[in-house]
């Protein structure tokens, strides 16, 4: 299934986009304040594209004047989002493009999807301490703080972390696209 937006295309990862994808994904300033590690070369690039971004509703975001991948954006099943009426919508984006609304843009069809295309009731997004960039965008959309969670294990960054949860509902995100 393949996505359009104003500026983007929404479309499967494919094989062909581990050049791209390492482009943006072994910058420590994209994957890290997220939970993942940097890419370390354009076959790690491939595998987390195997084993990660070809999971369903995944899809890579790409800028429609020329078609390369420059994020992610999906809906995904987790210990967050756990009913079959409800999704954790997860995203990032390369450096070069932050603070130029791709991201909301993006979650905006995602969204639209999920409540639309899905039968969703809701959707959760989390964010790390620290993670403004990522707050901001779930802000912009209409999510509203739902819960905390301390001391969240993430084994590959060595790290400790307070996560923060946020929630929309698909009648939340009704009266938001009715104004």
């Amino acid at each position: 299934m393949t996505f359009e937006t104003k500026r983007l295309t929404l479309r499967p990862w494919c094989e062909d986009d581990a050049e791209e994808l390492y482009k943006y994904a072994s910058n420590p300033e994209v994957g890290p304040p997220a939970g993942w590690l940097p890419h370390t070369s354009v076959e790690n690039s491939l595998d987390i594209i195997r084993t990660v971004l070809s999971a369903p509703e995944t899809y890579a975001v790409c800028l429609k004047e020329d078609g390369k991948p420059i994020g992610s954006v999906g809906l995904h099943r987790n210990d967050i989002a756990e009913d079959d009426d409800e999704y954790e919508l997860g995203y990032w984006i390369g450096k070069p493009f932050w603070g130029k609304g791709l991201i909301p843009e993006a979650s905006r069809e995602m969204l639209r999807h999920a409540f639309e295309d899905l039968g969703m009731a809701r959707i959760w997004c989390g964010h790390y301490d620290g993670n403004v960039k990522s707050r901001r965008v779930m802000e912009k959309l209409g999510f509203v703080y739902h819960h905390t969670t301390e001391g969240i294990e993430l084994p590959a960054l060595g790290e400790v972390r307070t996560g923060h949860v946020l929630l929309l509902t698909k009648e939340d995100w009704l009266k938001s696209y009715e104004n």
